[in-house]
């Protein structure tokens, strides 16, 4: 397990887009007014007693900068408050989580087969064919990769595992993260020639 600022943003803004699934009962820390949700999806199912919604069929959930692209969103709550969300695809295809970051010239992708939120334990997961990348003004820059890439937000930690599932060659755990001062250049460099 290491601190990772790349891979906690980016996971970061996964477990804030799948927790605001949910709505207003999301465990929020900030201070500021939260974005809505709008979730586009072929069908929804909502069981009241059960505390249960059932996205199906395209579903395009938008929050603030935030995407999220699946074939299915299952979004649950406890008896507690706390919630859990899980995201699937069919298929060859992939879960994918976008988030901008427009002031930092930042995009943040995540893509796995499925992605899973735990709203008590904080906790995001991407699973199989797991793959999370930070580009700076269009460019890749950091990039993890395995079978499944779990975010810690309590501990700000995260860990990823190899396996038969794995994005990497050979079910291996793959990390690329540039130096700071190099993500830092970057975005000065775009910064100046947006400004132009």
């Amino acid at each position: 397990m290491k601190k990772h600022a790349t891979v906690f943003s980016l996971l970061a803004a996964c477990a804030a887009l799948l927790a605001a699934a949910g709505g207003p009962a999301s465990a929020q820390t900030a201070q500021q007014e939260e974005p809505d949700t709008l979730i586009l999806s072929d069908s929804l199912n909502y069981d009241d007693s059960a505390k249960v919604s059932t996205f199906t069929g395209n579903v395009i959930m938008t929050r603030g900068a935030m995407t999220l692209h699946s074939d299915k969103l299952v979004v649950r709550e406890d008896a507690q408050g706390f919630q859990y969300g899980t995201a699937t695809v069919g298929g060859n295809k992939l879960v994918h989580v976008r988030q901008e970051d427009p002031e930092r010239f930042e995009v943040i992708e995540a893509k796995g087969r499925r992605g899973e939120y735990n709203g008590k334990d904080e906790t995001i997961e991407m699973i199989g064919q797991a793959t999370v990348t930070r580009f700076i003004c269009g460019k890749p820059f950091d990039t993890i990769s395995g079978a499944r890439v779990i975010y810690k937000q309590k501990s700000d930690t995260y860990e990823a595992y190899g396996g038969k599932e794995s994005a990497a060659a050979g079910g291996r755990v793959r990390s690329v993260a540039q130096p700071r001062a190099k993500i830092d250049a970057a975005i000065e460099q775009c910064r100046k020639a947006s400004s132009r």
